[in-house]
């Protein structure tokens, strides 16, 4: 998962790179910057948790963010409709949220 994650922050870092800058773009570039880098980040600090309570906190957090993260890649499809698949490949290549979910039901048994 650190693997995973990182490759996720560094994708949505290459993929901004992409985009015009404009004032509909730079709002969204921050924060999808912020939620897409903060996943693994998050997933590190869940790494060292230091109770079953905290672990479950991170990754709580991890999935969060990774929801926020499909919401600013749905924003940038609609300011740049040219960008649209991108977005869409990059959401459907992850699927951070399905491992975040399945990770925090297999904690609470």
């Amino acid at each position: 998962m650190e693997e995973q994650t990182a490759r996720f922050g560094e994708a949505i870092i290459e993929f901004v790179k992409t985009l015009p800058s404009y004032p509909i773009n730079n709002p969204l570039i921050n924060q999808i910057v912020r939620s897409g880098t903060s996943i693994g980040a998050n997933y590190m600090e869940a790494d060292g948790a230091e109770s079953k309570k905290d672990f479950q906190h991170k990754i709580s957090i991890c999935k969060k963010e990774s929801k926020e993260t499909k919401h600013w890649l749905r924003m940038i499809a609609k300011a740049n409709p040219d960008k649209k698949n991108e977005c869409r490949r990059l959401w459907g290549d992850q699927g951070l949220t399905l491992i975040f979910s399945s990770i925090l039901r297999s904690k609470k048994k």
